[in-house]
């Protein structure tokens, strides 16, 4: 069995490289008008596990003695007693409805994440890994009648298509470590990189000889950031029941753009196909400037009884309100984010000989009132989440564990709006599928 996982996992990590790749070639990966604005929508920058406790993890470690990497929180590293390697894929369902249309549903699939830990003594640990930050993707059209007025007459109707699509990645090396048996400290740091690029066009496709127009805006995205946590553990009785405080941050830096911005005209042959665009009205490349990312502070609790339960509670911040870089639109306001995640696990029986009681069954949900407030209205999505650990059989020597962990996200975001001032409302489902491995990779072994 070692050897057809250790094929499975090589596998998966060439899927990982291939994921990676496509990412920085700015392909698409979700569905959301929301991503429109700012750096798209964020990643909460979690494992599979986490996301199917309703995102608690500021305040999360080890899982049952399991070790789980925990990017979030950087201080949780210290308590990664094995190689840990955990990999994952990611699928994303949408049905976006809005006043007056028909409803459109999509689908999206990618790789989410590829992570390592390795324990440096015994209560140190190096982490590193790729993670998405932020993405973008949305393409919708809005047409008004009589030249773009929106009067009643059915002609020289105009349409206004807007396309985006991109993302940012999260390559970090981290560090966690326990000052004692209770105080652990850590920190990431982080480069974010990637490309985002929007065009909104113009088109008048029922009167002869007009000329489309296209704005295209790119930007090729690039710097450091850092994250700093601390979580303080209490064990009770025989130390198999653990209550744990956590602290995180991630620090407001700013980060270097290089922007384009084209416009141009173009027209379509008899056929309806797009022309080779006849002329570059305005042509600006390379122009340089800074994004200055927000101070986003995590705090958590949680209280485990090991291969019993879990429960806990998280509460972010994020500060938007001083936001500054690209895609602010006049009917758009960046505010304060606020997000509420409550969620656990229950296990029957972590070391009984019935599989099912040894599975990992989770629930959460969680509130996030999001950075965008669009025409007065906030933004805020809800969701349900649940999931399953399953575990596989350790190999002879029971020096290695593996584990798949399976969650889904089930909620919606936004509103419809009004008549004046339409909004989007998204009904989604995000499935997430990871992989994880604990294994002792440096041991000594004593011959006799």
């Amino acid at each position: 069995m070692i050897k057809y996982t250790r094929f499975f996992i090589i596998i998966l990590l060439a899927v990982c490289a291939f994921g990676a790749k496509a990412q920085s070639q700015s392909t698409a990966t979700t569905s959301s008008p929301y991503s429109r604005y700012g750096l798209g929508e964020i990643d909460p920058s979690i494992m599979p596990q986490n996301r199917a406790m309703g995102g608690i993890a500021t305040a999360i470690n080890k899982i049952n003695n399991f070790n789980t990497i925990n990017v979030l929180n950087p201080a949780s590293y210290g308590f990664i007693n094995y190689t840990t390697i955990d990999v994952g894929l990611y699928t994303n369902i949408v049905n976006l409805s809005q006043t007056g249309q028909t409803s459109v549903s999509n689908a999206n699939f990618r790789l989410s994440h590829i992570n390592f830990a390795v324990p440096v003594s015994r209560r140190s640990a190096l982490s590193f890994g790729l993670m998405p930050y932020s993405e973008m993707g949305y393409n919708y059209k809005q047409t008004k009648a009589n030249l773009g007025s929106g009067s009643p007459a059915d002609t020289n109707a105009v349409n206004y298509l807007y396309n985006g699509n991109g993302g940012l990645s999260k390559a970090y090396l981290g560090y966690g470590i326990g000052i004692n048996k209770h105080l652990y400290i850590g920190a990431n740091v982080s480069y974010i990189f990637g490309n985002l690029i929007q065009t909104s066009s113009t088109e008048i496709p029922n009167l002869y000889g007009t000329l489309n127009s296209r704005i295209e805006q790119s930007n090729s995205i690039g710097g450091l950031n850092y994250d700093l946590g601390l979580q303080y553990s209490i064990d009770f009785g025989d130390n198999t029941r653990h209550l744990t405080l956590g602290y995180s941050a991630s620090t407001g830096s700013s980060i270097n753009n290089t922007a384009s911005y084209i416009v141009s005209q173009y027209t379509y042959d008899g056929s309806g196909n797009q022309n080779t665009p006849a002329d570059s009205v305005v042509n600006r490349q390379s122009t340089q400037t800074k994004i200055k990312l927000p101070q986003i502070n995590h705090f958590g609790v949680s209280y485990q009884y090991d291969d019993h339960y879990l429960v806990g509670a998280d509460f972010t911040m994020g500060n938007w309100s001083n936001y500054t870089g690209i895609n602010k639109g006049a009917d758009v306001k960046f505010q304060n984010s606020k997000t509420f995640n409550v969620g656990g696990q229950y296990t029957p029986n972590g070391n009984a000989s019935n599989y099912f009681a040894r599975v990992d069954y989770r629930l959460g949900l969680l509130y996030d009132q999001t950075y965008l407030n669009l025409y007065n209205t906030n933004i805020n999505k809800y969701a349900v989440t649940f999931g399953f650990g399953l575990p596989l059989a350790p190999s002879e020597t029971r020096t290695t564990f593996y584990k798949i962990n399976l969650s889904a996200e089930v909620g919606k975001q936004g509103t419809l709006g009004t008549a004046e001032h339409p909004l989007v409302k998204e009904n989604y489902v995000n499935i997430h599928l990871g992989f994880t491995l604990n294994d002792k990779w440096f041991q000594k072994y004593k011959f006799q």
